[in-house]
Order: C-alpha cells, then sequence, then structure tokens
C-alpha cells in the first residue's frame, strides 16, 4: 500500500510554494483550527512535556506557530520539497523527511502530536497502524490533535479527489472509534462549517492516551 505515499509525496512536491503561500497567515483566517491549536498547546505546556511534533508539517507554518506557543517543535514531512522549505521559513526549527508511521523519535518521549489535515490521505484500513506510531512516541497522557473533513449521514469514511491526492472524509464518530481502539480518549471536538471551496464541514479531535 505505499503507492498512496508517493502519490502524496509528488504531489505535495509539485506545490510546495503555491501550499506554503495559502497558509502563511498560519490559521488567523481560520479562527476555529487556530483556537483548538492553542488549547492543544496550552494543556500540553501545562502537563510539563513541552516536546511535540508536527506530523504532516508541509511548510512548517504550525511548528513556527507551536513554537512561539512555548513548545519544544519540530516537523516531519513525507515531502522532501516541503522539507526544505520549512527549513529555509523556520532556521530555528528542526524539520526532517520522513513517514508518520516511522517517526525518528524514541519511545514515549513528546508531550503532543499535532496532525493538522495530515493523516486524510491514509486510507481507513491503515489508519490504526498510524495511530499506534503516535502511541509509541507519546508519552503517558500526552495529546494528540487531529484535524479532517467531515462527513455526515454516513457510517464509514468517504474517498473524494483532494486537489493533490485522494483522500478521505470520516464520520466523527467513526474517527472517534478509531482512536479508541488506539488507545485514546477524547476530551474535546469541533465541527464547524466549510471554511474551503470542497465544502466539507472541518472536525478537529484533541485526544488523552489513556493507556
Amino acid at each position: 500500500m505505499d503507492g498512496y505515499r508517493d502519490v502524496a509525496r509528488a504531489g505535495y512536491d509539485g506545490v510546495v510554494e503555491v501550499y506554503a503561500s495559502m497558509f502563511a497567515d498560519r490559521l488567523e483566517t481560520r479562527p476555529f483550527a487556530r483556537a483548538m491549536v492553542g488549547v492543544f498547546a496550552g494543556l500540553v505546556r501545562e502537563a510539563g512535556n513541552p516536546r511535540v511534533a508536527d506530523v504532516g508539517c508541509g511548510p512548517g507554518h504550525l511548528t513556527g506557530l507551536l513554537g512561539e506557543l512555548g513548545l519544544e517543535a519540530f516537523g516531519v514531512d513525507l515531502s522532501p520539497g516541503m522539507v526544505e522549505h520549512a527549513r529555509r521559513a523556520h532556521p530555528g526549527l528542526r524539520f526532517v523527511e520522513g513517514r508518520m508511521e516511522a517517526l525518528p523519535v524514541e519511545d514515549g518521549v513528546l508531550g503532543g502530536v499535532l496532525a493538522h489535515y495530515s493523516m486524510i490521505h491514509t486510507p481507513p484500513g491503515e489508519l490504526p497502524g498510524l495511530l499506534a506510531e503516535q502511541v509509541r512516541v507519546l508519552a503517558p497522557g500526552g495529546l494528540l490533535l487531529v484535524s479532517f473533513f467531515v462527513v455526515e449521514r454516513v457510517a464509514e469514511p468517504v474517498r473524494f479527489e483532494h486537489k493533490v491526492a485522494p483522500a478521505y472524509s470520516w464520520p466523527v464518530e467513526r474517527f472517534v472509534e478509531v482512536l479508541a481502539g488506539a488507545g485514546f480518549e477524547v476530551v474535546a471536538r469541533l465541527v464547524h462549517g466549510p471554511v474551503s471551496e470542497r465544502g466539507f464541514l472541518e472536525g478537529h479531535l484533541l485526544a488523552r492516551l489513556v493507556r
């Protein structure tokens, strides 16, 4: 199933500058998403372990924001082009090329993981394995913030043609179930109206590792 990763890598390598310009405001025009990132950062700080990974970090815009919010943030992305851009844009932060399913991090050392629309390209059957890797790197009680596209009135994820690579929208409760199966307890959820022409609702789940 590595084919979807190859497609995503090539797709994002081809849109680095466009993508970076689209998100240069670091969620200033997306108040709901920015609020959830702020809550995530605050809770991680309060827990006392400020080391966090921005998985699927793209051009590093949110890695930089996490740093400004008082966290020791570093970014990981599948796309070499995105990692190169992030390093140029944020020379004081660490960015590495890597897969979310095989993070270059020791076991149990992170206070948090941010996955801002970075799990949308993962086929549903492979999501539990991806989440198991987040469990491996998080310390007990560590936090995970996942943002994704929401589909309603269906029981299972729905594949759609994202502009960069095929992706999946999820029923909120189904995503909550998958998180619970991986060992997470959802402590906050936010679903809001679309902020892009795709027309999807947008979802944010803040979860704590309980095992």
